[in-house]
Order: C-alpha cells, then structure tokens, then sequence
C-alpha cells in the first residue's frame, strides 16, 4: 500500500496509522533514502526492492527511482490531495518544531537553521510550495497508467480521518 502526496501531507503519519490498523509493516522510505549528512544511501533501490517484495507493507510513495517499482507492486495508492494552504501550515509547523527541538531524523540529520528557508533553493518549506502542484500531476498520471490500481481520494483532515476509522477498519471484517 502506498501513501502519496506532497510534502508536509501527512504521508508519513498516515502511513503510521494504516499499518498500526492492518498490522503489516511500514517502511519510511525517507529512512531508507537519507544517509548521514542528507547524502542518499548507496543501498537506496535495493532496500527499496527488497521489502516491496513482502506480501504485505505500507510505504510514502516518494522518489523518482522507485517510484514506478512501487506502484508495480502496490495495490492500493492513498492519495492525501490536501489544499496548498493546509499542507504549507504542516510543513512549517512541522519544520519550526523539528528544528526548536533538535529532532533527529534519519542517520543523524536534523534539520537546517530556520533562516536557510531564505538561501536554500531546496529547503523543505520552499520545496513543498513548489512542489505541491507536481505532486498531483504524478498521481493522475498513475491513474492513466494504471487503472487497476485502486486510488482513495482523501482531501482534507476529516476525510483521512473517517477513512481510517470507517472504509479502511472494515475491510478487516
């Protein structure tokens, strides 16, 4: 099962809560790919490779190299299809906490002093902004692609909200 959407979506926590519900594993991909120092992992498509090749798990649908190997091998796609305000508010509210905190997140890597938002082309924040159109270009573009796959269209809070609770609990009966 695939998690996708843009930055600051909520990918990561919903793909956290499907796999608590359907008890199968999660695998943040983001842990896969980011290796100390922002560097990618050596081992990245590989990894990748080797748990999409389990019966069963749920991962955010993210970065162009497996991309498509993902989606070969998912049977649903969750599409978080939030509005660019909302998902900007999670980003930066999710940014100003990781970085006040000193959060660690993936090998080490914390995120960058705040002001880098104005000198870093790829900031997160920046990145989300620019980004957010793309997002859902490339899940229509799946759509096309591959019409057995099957897409849930959540569009707000509320909405991923009551599919977890509803849709998605009972499909386990």
């Amino acid at each position: 099962m695939l998690v996708a959407g843009p930055s600051g979506s909520g990918k990561t926590t919903t793909a956290q809560r499907i796999a608590a519900i359907l008890r199968v594993p999660r695998v943040e991909i983001d842990s896969l790919f980011h290796g100390p120092g922002w560097t990618p992992r050596p081992s990245f498509v590989t990894d990748v490779h080797r748990f999409a090749a389990g019966p069963a798990w749920v991962t955010e649908w993210q970065y162009s190299a497996v991309r498509e190997h993902l989606a070969d091998r998912a049977d649903l796609l969750v599409w978080l299809d939030l509005p660019r305000w909302l998902v900007m508010r999670q980003v930066i509210a999710r940014t100003v906490r990781r970085r006040l905190r000193r959060e660690e997140l993936w090998h080490g890597n914390t995120e960058a002093p705040l002001w880098t938002i104005l000198t870093t082309k790829d900031h997160i924040v920046r990145w989300a902004w620019q980004t957010h159109p793309t997002a859902r270009a490339r899940v229509r573009d799946q759509l096309a692609k591959r019409p057995e796959l099957t897409v849930v269209r959540l569009r707000s809070r509320r909405e991923i909200a009551r599919w977890l609770r509803g849709p998605l609990r009972q499909a386990l009966r």
